[in-house]
């Protein structure tokens, strides 16, 4: 279905130059594409006025691609060539992809990079270039109905995407020869729609659960300016997972667990869906099980449903009085509450939030087609329509940034929940003596030790003039762009050399880590600080150790007897054997005390060193160095 561009007699047919940009709602059951038109954010639909695009992608050996409803209709009879859920594959490692065996009941191989690629009839298929023929068709659908050509598109990603799934959501695009305006979270989105930019102030939690992640939001809104406070979530429970509940469920009730099979597992998942949707608005659902040609009929009720699911619902309600904690606020401080996603359909969830905030919830606006709507609105103002627009939105880091340390300590360089995008810098220097290179070693993570984080990305910084060790200042600066993608820098600041590197992480967190890694660093937050600690204290037994020792390589034959040489080796010593105790005060101390002992050394050293440089100068020639 075209839509007329219609304009005054004797003007241009593109009033104002208008350019033609859309929004993008990528989703793991449903995706959808949306503009603006007439000054209104609208859904686009297909020739047959579905709006909605099933994200399902079926490989044929003729080398043909269906994508959308038809797909789905072969989910079942031709369940190894019909992709389902990719959204959950992207970004993540052939390891991570093992436990969606149960309803991705797919054939996998690993490439040299990590990545899972899907066996089909027509050959290999990466999560990315299934992403990719769905993105085809949606832009395909704006450019027939807008009569013209797009300049780009913003395209929606889970908040609780890492750079890794933002990176392969990106490459998709690329592929699929779609300009990226920006990837923009779901949940910022779904409050643009809402118009929650025009509101003078306030805090807004937006709940977001879709077919196959969970993310939740709190934004504060001021004058304008969209700030996402805190972000959490699941990025692998969604409605599918109610799906395989209830599945599993309809299994046992006809006895057929154990003759499942691929194309069984999947009308099981169909007709478990088919259940969810009519017990929105009914106390039962009827579905027939088609088992070898024998209609089975099962009933559940909706209080079955709601005992099955329920736990689930629970995990995400925790996950909201989490993420409202982290933006340092209380429940009652939260104004208004927006669901989002075809799964906030289901009554037990509307009824388990709204008793959490005890306020009604803002859900007039469809829920599977309001991030879409979102998407568009941020893309007229990215494409140049909306000059004087004010629209500013600032999402935030999942997880902090940083850098691994001496001691296999993390640096952190940018935290949690840092509005993006951003640049951030800061000093470091060497460790030793002569040192003219530096690994820099880039890591994610709230832990304060190397192997409790995960390893983002490694490169090295070359020619650091050889100085003392402590001398060179080696400034290193990370900077996330708008849509969460990070580039690091290394720059030695007297020479001017530098290295930098984009990370580009082959795969991304598996399905509870990002998860994990949060409640790790609550739960062990006083036993890191303590390995912190003692971690720093034996850095700094060592560097003095390293120090002293190649002090009286140097200048000990010249300045030292033969006692201060015996007492320093001795406390030296005992310092390596204290390090061996894991007693952060008991180093600390051994530190003081070899500190003390060698002061007047190091005092005697530096007269020495004043010496040697001023001996064959005269007091006129000194007198004009200064």
């Amino acid at each position: 279905m075209a839509l007329l561009q219609i304009a005054e007699p004797g003007q241009s047919s593109l009033p104002h130059q208008h350019r033609l940009a859309v929004g993008i709602d990528l989703g793991t059951t449903n995706s959808l594409v949306a503009s603006v038109l007439s000054g209104e954010s609208v859904t686009l639909p297909d020739h047959d006025g579905n709006h909605l695009l099933p994200s399902v992608v079926r490989y044929l050996d003729t080398g043909d691609v269906v994508v959308g409803a038809v797909a789905r209709s072969f989910a079942s009879a031709d369940a190894h060539n019909t992709i389902v859920s990719v959204k959950r594959l992207m970004g993540r490692g052939i390891k991570d992809v093992a436990a969606f065996g149960e309803i991705l009941p797919y054939q996998f191989e690993e490439d040299q990079g990590g990545m899972p690629f899907i066996k089909t009839v027509a050959g290999s298929k990466s999560p990315v270039e299934v992403s990719a023929d769905i993105l085809k068709v949606l832009v395909q659908r704006a450019e027939e109905t807008l009569q013209g050509e797009l300049v780009g598109a913003v395209i929606t990603v889970p908040a609780y995407f890492d750079d890794a799934q933002r990176q392969a959501t990106k490459d998709a695009a690329t592929l699929a020869n779609i300009k990226v305006l920006r990837l923009l979270s779901e949940p910022t989105a779904a409050a643009v729609a809402y118009g929650l930019d025009q509101k003078e102030d306030g805090v807004i939690l937006v709940y977001d659960l879709g077919g196959g992640t969970f993310d939740v939001s709190v934004l504060h809104l001021n004058k304008g300016v969209f700030e996402v406070l805190a972000t959490g979530g699941d990025s692998a429970l969604g409605g599918d997972d109610f799906d395989r509940l209830v599945a599993e469920w309809l299994a046992e009730q006809a006895n057929v667990i154990t003759a499942m099979t691929a194309g069984l597992s999947r009308q099981l998942m169909e007709l478990a869906r088919s259940a969810k949707e009519q017990l929105t608005t009914a106390d039962q659902a009827w579905v027939n099980l088609d088992i070898a040609g024998k209609e089975v009929p099962v009933t559940i009720s909706k209080a079955q449903f709601n005992s099955l699911i329920e736990a689930l619902v629970d995990k995400t309600v925790r996950a909201c009085k989490r993420v409202v904690r982290d933006a340092g606020l209380s429940l009652d401080e939260v104004q208004d509450i927006v669901m989002v996603g075809g799964s906030t359909r289901v009554p037990l969830v509307r009824e388990c939030v709204e008793k959490l905030f005890k306020r009604p919830l803002h859900a007039d606006i469809d829920p599977d087609r309001v991030v879409a709507i979102g998407a568009a609105i941020q893309a007229d103002v990215l494409a140049g329509n909306k000059p004087d627009s004010e629209m500013l939105l600032l999402d935030v880091l999942p997880l902090s940034l940083g850098l691994e340390t001496m001691g296999g300590l993390v640096e952190k360089v940018i935290h949690r929940n840092t509005s993006i995008p951003v640049a951030r810098a800061q000093e470091f220097t060497t460790y030793q003596d002569g040192q003219t290179a530096m690994a820099v070693h880039i890591l994610q993570g709230e832990r304060e030790l190397v192997e409790d984080c995960r390893s983002l990305a490694r490169f090295v910084l070359q020619g650091i003039p050889p100085m003392v060790a402590g001398a060179a200042k080696i400034r290193v600066t990370f900077q996330v762009d708008a849509d969460g993608l990070l580039n690091v820098e290394a720059k030695e600041l007297s020479t001017g050399v530098e290295s930098s590197i984009q990370v580009k992480p082959s795969y991304g967190l598996s399905d509870t880590q990002i998860a994990d890694m949060l409640k790790a660093s609550y739960s062990f937050a006083d036993g890191d600080k303590e390995k912190r600690l003692l971690r720093e204290q034996i850095v700094d037994a060592d560097r003095l150790v390293a120090a002293l020792e190649q002090a009286i390589v140097v200048d000990g034959q010249a300045l030292l007897s033969d006692d201060e040489r015996a007492l320093f080796e001795s406390e030296m010593a005992l310092l390596k054997t204290v390090c061996d105790t894991s007693d952060a005060r008991a180093i600390e101390l051994g530190v003081e005390r070899l500190a003390k002992v060698s002061d007047d050394f190091a005092s005697r050293r530096m007269d020495l060193n004043i010496q040697r440089a001023l001996q064959g100068h005269s007091i006129k020639e000194i007198e004009e160095i200064s």
